[in-house]
């Protein structure tokens, strides 16, 4: 994990919709911290802090330090609740507390490479579709990766990526194995663009309409003999 993310949190005292409302119209967000074996604290951050912590993909799955007053805490973002009709706003945060010596789960971004000089792309004019674009992984708080690398460098039409064929940082393991081998999702897959695959499905019954015209030709001529 190369970013260091802060947030700077207050313990709020006052609770109910309309306490949430006043610390919205002071441009703060409500929010609490739960697990890690402590009790829940409701907190509140800084609206704006936030939303530029949340223009950094890494934010969404890093273990972030707290400051709630004098304390320092270590947590995840487990959710986020944006304002129905401005998704610029934010209007309640969860963070999760993390131990170093407990698995969390989280889900990480799939950055997929070599999508465009891969063969059936540069070669055959492919359409490359992403089936899944984050995961969920198990792992110890120092083994949480950004994002997880997928390499469709050398596919090519009709070939696919599945969960198995993911490469994986040590320490993580992917929740959606644990469920057993009919959960190897497909990640990501190669296909021809539709108006291509009729071209080649029209081709191929033209050649075999005159295949099937040629050898009735032969017979006819056989015949005649």
């Amino acid at each position: 994990m190369s970013d260091d993310f802060t947030l700077n949190a207050e313990v709020r005292d006052d609770k109910g919709k309309g306490a949430s409302r006043r610390l919205r119209r002071q441009g703060r967000v409500p929010g609490i911290i739960y697990g890690g074996g402590k009790d829940p604290v409701p907190v509140s951050v800084d609206h704006d802090e936030l939303i530029n912590q949340l223009k950094h993909e890494a934010f969404y799955s890093h273990v972030l330090e707290i400051n709630v007053g004098k304390k320092k805490e270590k947590a995840v973002l487990k959710d986020l609740q944006r304002h129905v009709y401005k998704p610029t706003v934010v209007e309640h945060i969860d963070l999760q507390r993390v131990s170093a010596k407990e698995k969390l789960r989280m889900q990480v971004p799939l950055h997929f490479e070599g999508e465009k000089t891969c063969p059936g792309v540069k070669l055959h004019g492919g359409v490359i579709t992403h089936n899944l674009v984050n995961v969920e992984v198990s792992c110890l708080p120092k083994d949480l990766p950004e994002f997880i690398e997928v390499d469709v460098s050398e596919l090519d039409i009709g070939d696919s990526i599945h969960l198995t064929d993911l490469k994986l940082p040590s320490g993580v393991e992917l929740v959606e194995l644990m469920h057993g081998e009919d959960h190897d999702l497909q990640v990501v897959s190669i296909h021809q663009p539709r108006a291509a695959k009729e071209d080649v499905e029209a081709d191929e019954a033209e050649a075999a309409d005159a295949e099937a015209q040629s050898e009735a030709d032969e017979k006819k001529e056989e015949g005649g003999e």
